[in-house]
């Protein structure tokens, strides 16, 4: 009898915006780590997120531990990108005084 393990690929894809989403899903790899560090299981995961797989999930963590360093070089990209882009969107639209224009539109 010959026992064959077939070699799954890790559920991750990296889209063209730069993000790496989890599953096939719009969850972002972001979200998981997040969740993961924060103390949740991968059952709690999937139930805040019900369009991952358990097994997806499992994964997903299990790269996160495998490959930490990298991993945490991209999401310390991304929270700079984020950054960036609020910073972009203060300088075109101003935050002062919104509640204000807001509470005007609606007289």
């Amino acid at each position: 009898m010959t026992f064959s393990i077939p070699l799954e690929p890790v559920p991750l894809e990296l889209h063209p915006d730069g993000v790496v989403r989890v599953g096939g899903t719009r969850v972002t790899l972001d979200t998981v780590v997040a969740a993961f560090n924060q103390g949740a299981t991968a059952e709690e995961i999937t139930s805040q997120y019900p369009s991952l797989q358990l097994a997806d999930v499992y994964s997903a963590i299990a790269f996160y531990l495998r490959r930490q360093e990298e991993v945490e070089q991209y999401l310390q990209q991304r929270q700079h990108h984020a950054q960036e882009i609020r910073h972009q969107n203060e300088r075109r639209f101003d935050p002062e005084g919104v509640r204000d224009r807001l509470l005007a539109r609606r007289r």
